[in-house]
């Protein structure tokens, strides 16, 4: 197996506190949520509580990296919550 090959997740977290989005992209969702939940990332520990609303499924790093950088855009946050909304 390559090292880009795996399953890599791009997941969007809501805060309940100021309803605010945040976005990110893992390997491992379950761990990265319990760091969130946690208070273990500095971007959210003043956020929670946080629930995940939307995840994406890649087998590709580079593509679900490059993804999620262009979901933190302003085009790519429209694309998003379109995304999000129709679901």
């Amino acid at each position: 197996m390559k090292k880009s090959e795996g399953v890599y997740f791009i997941y969007v977290l809501k805060s309940l506190k100021d309803c605010n989005l945040y976005i990110g992209c893992t390997s491992n969702l379950d761990k990265r949520l319990q760091y969130h939940d946690s208070g273990n990332v500095r971007s959210t520990k003043n956020r929670r509580p946080l629930i995940l609303i939307y995840k994406e499924c890649y087998n590709n790093k580079y593509i679900a990296y490059k993804t999620e950088r262009h979901y933190k855009t302003a085009v790519g946050k429209r694309e998003l919550k379109n995304k999000i909304s129709n679901e």
